[in-house]
């Protein structure tokens, strides 16, 4: 059974930092390339970032570039996203996700497997 386990969520003000983490389970973890969404309410989800198998490519999306960064560790089975500098519009619900595929996408329903999500508020 494969699960994805998010944590490290929560109330943050703006301008401060959280690092989510995501623990991987039932798949082969390195064999995976792993992504962050996030979802605000009433939005579509939205692609965050991405990192390879290997952790040497990582991809954001513009309006995260330059804040936050995916990171991994592969004998803990582990992805982080740390994220700095934080806006009120990053309040939004955030996923992980494995693609088993080596072609970087931002698409959503290419990802094989999703963790349920930790909420990340942040007050302004």
């Amino acid at each position: 059974q494969v699960q994805l386990v998010e944590s490290g969520g929560g109330l943050v003000q703006t301008g401060g930092s959280v690092r989510l983490s995501c623990v991987a389970s039932g798949i082969t973890f390195g064999r995976y390339a792993m992504g962050w969404f996030r979802q605000a309410p009433g939005k579509v989800r939205e692609f965050v970032a991405r990192i390879d198998w290997s952790g040497e490519i990582r991809y954001y999306a513009d309006s995260v570039k330059g804040r936050f960064a995916i990171s991994r560790d592969n004998a803990k089975n582990t992805t982080y996203l740390q994220m700095n500098s934080l806006k009120p519009e990053d309040t939004a619900v955030y996923y992980c996700a494995a693609d088993s595929r080596m072609i970087t996408t931002t698409i959503p329903s290419r990802y094989d497997y999703w963790g349920q999500g930790t909420q990340v508020t942040v007050s302004s």
